[in-house]
């Protein structure tokens, strides 16, 4: 049975995390609310984009020609999967569902031959898939938007992306993220970027405004080529800065939870310890009790 020395100490250090995960908790509430809206607001954007790619590639595919980033380099022996996570932990399963995933992923790839390679956006997952993949990371981002998330970090992602491309790295790319649904659940999802890859929201109407573009014809002025080559890479960073914020809000819900979890943990230790605290301290009491009695009868 520990001493009451020792019970006291372990009451005060619980009593200090306590305090900790309950500042950490607010500290991500307050980093959720902005997190959320940002996303929330990128999402009509990320959509209609999306909705104007889907109907470009089935207009490309009808001609049986079209820009590579569109509809791919007729080869998908590489594949490259960007791995969106955070640079710290103490936010649940918000890392471990993301390496989870992504090693699924490559061990599928790898069962079918394919090349794999990785470009980590975030510590925690890369510290984690170097262990068994560490041949596998081409590059990784760390302290993307730690101070302020902005559309100029998820340009240098796509920039990088479009110059591996380029030099022949790979053939088709996948983004890996978690999506915001709440503070307690959050969805991993993966979106194919090169070449076009139709999400399943494709496949869905329109909710914000009833309307349905996915099957609008778009006119090119002046050309349609030259339109093309603006736009596919400006589509790449986009879909990449939604990730980012998705992501971002997800990590702030999951720490939230996660601190919120861990502060009700602590507060039932803390009464679990006090109660036996009280009790040690009872019998210790009594058994003083005892022998000062006992001796008052032996005299």
């Amino acid at each position: 049975m520990p001493n009451l020395k020792d019970l006291r100490v372990r009451i005060d250090s619980v009593k200090s995390t306590q305090k900790i995960t309950s500042a950490m908790k607010m500290v991500a509430a307050a980093k959720l609310r902005r997190a959320q809206e940002q996303a929330e607001a990128a999402r009509p954007f990320s959509d209609r984009m999306d909705r104007m790619m889907s109907s470009l590639s089935d207009g490309v595919s009808e001609g049986g020609s079209g820009p590579e980033l569109l509809v791919g380099n007729g080869k998908s022996d590489a594949h490259l999967i960007i791995v969106m996570s955070s640079d710290r932990g103490l936010c649940g399963g918000f890392n471990t569902n993301i390496v989870r995933e992504v090693a699924r992923r490559i061990e599928r790839l790898l069962s079918e031959n394919k090349k794999v390679k990785l470009l980590c956006v975030g510590r925690k997952a890369r510290d984690v898939l170097r262990r068994r993949y560490g041949d596998l990371i081409l590059a990784s981002f760390e302290d993307v938007g730690r101070r302020n998330l902005s559309y100029a970090d998820a340009l240098k992602i796509g920039e990088k992306v479009l110059d591996l491309f380029d030099q022949g790295e790979f053939d088709v790319c996948t983004v890996v993220y978690n999506k915001f649904q709440s503070a307690i659940s959050q969805t991993v999802t993966a979106q194919q970027l090169i070449p076009y890859g139709k999400s399943d929201k494709d496949n869905q109407p329109e909710e914000d405004t009833g309307s349905n573009t996915s099957g609008s014809v778009y006119e090119f002025e002046p050309d349609e080529n030259e339109i093309l080559v603006e736009l596919l890479p400006k589509n790449i960073s986009v879909q990449i800065f939604r990730g980012l914020l998705e992501s971002a809000a997800s990590e702030h819900g999951a720490r939230m939870t996660a601190m919120d979890n861990a502060t009700r943990n602590a507060g039932e230790m803390i009464d679990g310890l006090t109660l036996t605290y009280n009790r040690t301290r009872q019998a210790v009491i009594t058994s003083e009790l005892i022998e000062i009695i006992s001796g008052a009868e032996a005299l």
